[in-house]
């Protein structure tokens, strides 16, 4: 297992920008693929961004594709999620995630089995 702990969330007028951190201890960090999820009141957990261990593959889903960058640092055992051009429906919790087997990069909740505690991030229109 490897824990995570997601940092970076807060209130951000639309059209600004936040940096996401997720720290990981435990299990070696660099062979996981880690992605970020977020989920909305109401509204089911749903995939952003993920990244494989080399970082040389990312996947994006399309509603925040050309605004988020994802990206880690093996080193420093963390993964980032730059998210620029905020827009009021990014507002969400947003949960790092950890795929300790796959090597492809996962979509679904399933496919992950280390969750941090999710960190809120508000857009303000």
């Amino acid at each position: 297992q490897v824990q995570l702990v997601e940092s970076g969330g807060g209130l951000v007028q639309a059209g600004g920008s936040l940096r996401l951190s997720c720290g990981a201890s435990g299990r070696p960090f660099s062979r996981y693929v880690m992605a970020w999820f977020r989920q909305a009141p109401g509204k089911e957990r749903e995939f952003v961004a993920g990244i494989r261990w080399s970082g040389g593959s990312k996947y994006y889903a399309d509603s925040v594709k050309g605004r988020f960058t994802i990206s880690r640092d093996n080193a420093k055992n963390t993964v980032y999620l730059q998210m620029n051009s905020l827009k009021p429906e990014d507002t969400a919790v947003y949960y790092c995630a950890a795929d300790s087997t796959r090597l492809r990069i996962g979509v679904y909740i399933q496919e992950y089995d280390n969750w941090g505690q999710g960190t809120q991030v508000t857009v303000s229109s």
